[in-house]
């Protein structure tokens, strides 16, 4: 795997995103409760604390858990939650290591139609059903892993042309765009709407106005 995304905005990472299938799984894994590019960004702070280039399934399962915490937790931090996150990406690499002999790319490459390629990621510790299709999503728009069905598996993050979540970044301008979906979305659940956020020119006009969420110091 070697392609080119911008999922965390930063050369560096995004670098490693694009060519490691495990530190793709661990940042999607780490998306939750943090900006999208703080979470993508993680899979490189943790290979770069390990003094490795890459994350290795093998290394991250064996390791001692207080001392991966600690590793997580060392600021800037690599998730608000880093302590929780820290043994979720351990019990991910566990899993892997059991099921697909530490190789990530495993879980896909031998899936025959979206359908399995879907279940086999809601398998994973740590991915739910829309955790599971969003990263289904990301493969096929970015990876180039499109088996038989894959964007109906991905439900609507597999549309073409929408706006909904980091499988349809592809620089600043898309993430603005994806963040100011999430904000009508957020918006609109809290109002008890119960339709779908616009997302023709309302949600350009609202993209215009948006801006990437700054990382505080320390966080």
């Amino acid at each position: 795997m070697d392609v080119t995304v911008h999922l965390s905005q930063q050369p560096e990472a995004d670098a490693l995103l694009g060519r490691s299938p495990l530190a793709a799984l661990v940042g999607m894994l780490l998306d939750q409760q943090v900006p999208m590019e703080w979470a993508f960004t993680g899979p490189y702070t943790i290979a770069q604390r390990l003094g490795a280039d890459d994350l290795d399934a093998h290394t991250i399962a064996a390791y001692d858990p207080e001392a991966f915490a600690a590793l997580l937790s060392a600021k800037p931090a690599v998730h608000r939650y880093s302590g929780s996150m820290a043994k979720r990406v351990q019990q991910l690499c566990q899993y892997l290591v059991q099921e697909y002999g530490g190789d990530a790319a495993a879980v896909w490459t031998g899936a025959e139609d979206g359908a399995e390629l879907l279940a086999r990621l809601k398998a994973l510790p740590g991915f739910g059903e829309q955790k599971a299709r969003i990263f289904l999503a990301l493969l096929g728009k970015r990876y180039g892993v499109r088996p038989r069905g894959w964007r109906t598996a991905a439900g609507a993050y597999g549309e073409e042309g929408s706006f909904r979540s980091v499988a349809d970044i592809t620089g600043p301008e898309s993430l603005a765009k994806v963040r100011a979906f999430k904000q009508e979305a957020k918006a609109a659940a809290k109002a008890g709407g119960a339709g779908r956020p616009a997302e023709a020119t309302k949600l350009t006009e609202a993209a215009k106005a948006a801006k990437p969420a700054k990382r505080s110091k320390g966080a």
